[in-house]
């Protein structure tokens, strides 16, 4: 059976930025393609271009060669349909939870009276609606996240970006926002591609896994991950769990980028 076209197509992109010591190559020859209602993440070590590859998708980043094209068209602005969340949840701590999901609403000038109801229900959907109308300061960084969350789906984004948003967070806190992604993508089916350190996450959360090496960063292979779905927390002790993360250890170990297990 043939594969849908690809939502996202990245082809010969290189990534150069200048600094007072010279050019630093960020990206290499990045080649992937990534297929509509895929959730795919990104995995790799700090420094790889993970993140800027992402911005690249995302137009925040503009490549300095190559091409990226969101549905055809070539990348050079955030693609209409996107929704961003970072690592940092950049909230406004003057506004309220409500306003702060409300946002992208504002900005483009829509009718804030009809999307008032879909901020309020998103916020009950991950388990943070009696917070509405409290300030982000008073706030845990998982709820806080949860908030971002919520405000890059007020305007049901079918393309999520996400760049880390839950590397700053405790063990057990990370797991319920994986759960809760996992249930929204399962319901809403939009693309997601995740940026990650984290092999375990990117196993439980992802349709393929993109690996990336470093200097420069490049795609150094991608593993399909072939787990049913839906999934809880409980996959993560099954064998075929435990392989695929050997799998991707192994990679990263022939990069020289992990120590092998003594033996």
């Amino acid at each position: 059976m043939s594969q849908p076209p690809a939502l996202i197509a990245a082809a010969g992109v290189e990534k150069i930025y200048a600094s007072p010591r010279g050019n630093i190559l960020a990206l290499a020859g990045v080649d992937l393609e990534i297929r509509d209602g895929e959730f795919v993440s990104i995995l790799g070590p700090s420094g790889c271009g993970k993140s800027t590859l992402l911005k690249c998708i995302g137009g925040l980043e503009a490549v300095t060669a190559g091409r990226i094209t969101v549905r055809g068209r070539t990348v050079v602005e955030p693609p209409a349909d996107c929704g961003f969340v970072f690592q940092r949840d950049l909230l406004l701590d003057w506004r309220s939870v409500l306003d702060n999901v409300m946002l992208p609403a504002e900005f483009l000038r829509m009718d804030l009276r009809e999307l008032r109801p879909r901020a309020q229900e998103l916020l009950e959907t991950l388990d943070i609606g009696a917070a509405s109308g409290r300030y982000p300061w008073e706030l845990s960084g998982g709820m806080r996240q949860r908030v971002a969350i919520c405000r890059s789906l007020l305007l049901d984004p079918q393309l999520l970006l996400m760049d880390e948003p839950f590397g700053a967070l405790d063990a057990i806190t990370r797991d319920e926002l994986n759960m809760e992604l996992e249930r929204i993508w399962e319901r809403t089916r939009k693309t997601v591609v995740l940026v990650t350190h984290s092999i375990s996450e990117a196993v439980f959360l992802s349709d393929r896994v993109i690996v990336m090496d470093k200097n420069p960063g490049r795609v150094a292979g991608i593993v399909d991950i072939d787990l049913p779905r839906p999934r809880t927390l409980e996959i993560r002790e099954t064998p075929q769990f435990a392989a695929y993360m050997r799998q991707l250890r192994s990679m990263f170990e022939a990069f020289g980028i992990m120590r092998k297990a003594a033996a």
